[in-house]
């Protein structure tokens, strides 16, 4: 099925998200949609799945016209989409989210009093999982399954339905490295089976990696098409207008006094299965520490329980000379204590509150921001128009509600907030994910200055690239221990046998 997108154009309100774009997807190519956050890459898929309206233009199938008045049309037509934010309901199994909307009845008067023909359901699904080469477990609760999983699940939903095109909008946005390479793998497969994929992404690996065409969108614009035979350098000068220094730069780490200091920690799940086990570091002011390992090792665990959010069933946390230990979240972030959860929409914002609001969900009963008994709007106002230029947070209205931003610029207004206050340490999860090259590059900065500036830096990022740019020291963790502490500049393929549980040593797998 041949796809195509002539002049579409999207605007809300003063704001045009897509100018005049003309798009044109073969059977059985990936075409991958470049660009950088708030580029109009996930509204232009939007129009092509039928949740926005265009204001102009015309979509082509097969080279007939069409109009999609909401997402049945769209999939009756042939197309299916992958949102970054899953659309799964997790009490349910994975046969009952693949099946829900066009379910299997059977009975005498099936439309009347029928029943859910649940054994259909399953072997359906079945079937189409081993034919794609989408191992999923059919009775599994989805909120029990891995990440990577469950983006199978969402793929399985749309090739149930019978996709001819398959838009992936920022697939491998909460994907570890492996389940990254495993999708791709799967991308290539559905490719060669005659499906077509729409690969929105701004990671250039991935686009070189997998994509048989490239197009760039700038500010709504398409600015040009590329080769996966394309540099680096130059994807990323094409998606940003600007050259883009990939390597970080940074001068030698100048350490001072301990302001981290965590001894024998161990922590729990509600189950009482041991998530950290025995772990000790410490982190002194002026340099990077990274908690690198495959994400499920103990990392978020160890994380929150430093600003609060986990309770620590044995051990010691001191930061900044304090025991912090049993201490409430709010009287750790007053010691100097900035957070980037890595979870922005659930942990990092109040989806519903405005950008301005969420720019001083800690600072809003101090002055300026609050008075005797009102908050200064103006002054909340003005810390966020600031803030939203320095931070390059695209938006039209700092009034508008952070759920209408982009995940990158969602990622964007946390990193702010975080970063606009004198800070003794600082710990960032995930800093970077959703971010486009040239938002890498600022965060990237920014994280170093604060690190020269004198704070204690806490990193943890499941981008082992990200980790050996930024680190000055990493310290492996693998079921829930420290399995090796190692300084910059180390080979990241030591790096690698560390977080598949290898010692450096004899090469054996950490117990």
């Amino acid at each position: 099925m041949k796809l195509e997108l002539r002049g579409i154009t999207k605007r809300f309100g003063s704001l045009t998200a897509n100018d005049h774009i003309d798009l044109v997807v073969e059977p059985g190519e990936i075409h991958a949609l470049l660009g950088e956050n708030g580029a109009g890459k996930s509204t232009l898929m939007n129009v092509l799945y039928g949740l926005y309206q265009p204001d102009e233009g015309e979509i082509l199938i097969d080279d007939v016209p069409v109009t999609f008045a909401g997402p049945g049309d769209a999939m009756a037509a042939g197309i299916g989409m992958v949102h970054q934010h899953f659309m799964l309901i997790p009490v349910f199994t994975v046969a009952e989210n693949i099946e829900l909307g066009h379910e299997r009845v059977h009975g005498i008067l099936p439309r009347i009093i029928g029943r859910l023909d649940r054994r259909r359901a399953r072997r359906e699904v079945q079937e189409i999982s081993e034919r794609y080469g989408l191992a999923v477990p059919v009775d599994a609760l989805v909120q029990d399954l891995p990440v990577g999983v469950q983006q199978r699940v969402e793929i399985l939903k749309a090739l149930v339905r019978d996709a001819k095109v398959l838009i992936l909008d920022e697939p491998t946005a909460v994907l570890t490295p492996q389940e990254t390479d495993d999708l791709m793998k799967i991308m290539v497969a559905l490719k060669e089976s005659g499906t077509a994929i729409v690969f929105i992404t701004h990671k250039l690996r991935e686009v070189r990696a997998v994509a048989d065409k490239i197009t760039v969108i700038r500010r709504g614009k398409v600015v040009g098409t590329a080769s996966p035979d394309s540099t680096p350098a130059e994807l990323a000068s094409l998606m940003v207008g600007r050259p883009v220094k990939l390597n970080v730069d940074k001068e030698p780490a100048q350490p001072g006094g301990a302001v981290v200091e965590v001894e024998g920690v161990r922590i729990l799940d509600d189950g009482g299965a041991v998530t950290v086990d025995d772990v000790s570091f410490t982190v002194r002011g002026g340099e990077i520490y990274a908690l690198a390992g495959v994400q499920g090792n103990g990392q978020t665990e160890i994380t929150e329980a430093l600003v609060g959010l986990e309770s620590v069933d044995a051990g010691r946390i001191s930061v900044a000379g304090a025991d912090v230990t049993r201490m409430s979240t709010d009287h750790i972030l007053g010691l100097g204590v900035g957070y980037v959860p890595e979870d922005r929409l659930h942990d990092g914002l109040v989806s519903s509150f405005s950008v301005a609001e969420n720019m001083v969900l800690d600072l809003y009963d101090q002055a300026p921001f609050s008075g005797r008994l009102n908050l200064d709007l103006k002054h909340i106002a003005a810390h966020a128009e600031q803030k939203v230029e320095e931070f390059d947070v695209r938006t039209s209205s700092i009034g508008h509600a952070a759920s209408t931003l982009s995940g990158g610029n969602q990622q964007k207004v946390v990193l702010a907030r975080e970063m606009s206050r004198p800070l003794k340490l600082l710990i960032v999860a995930q800093p970077t994910r959703g971010l486009d090259v040239g938002s890498m590059e600022f965060v990237h900065k920014r994280i170093v200055a604060e690190r020269d500036n004198g704070a204690a830096v806490i990193l943890v990022s499941s981008e082992l690239d990200e980790v050996l740019g930024l680190a000055d020291r990493i310290g492996v963790m693998y079921r829930g221990k420290i399995i090796g502490e190692v300084p910059a500049g180390t080979d990241a393929e030591e790096i690698g046998m560390l977080m598949a549980g290898q010692t450096a040593e004899n090469g054996e797998t950490a117990s």
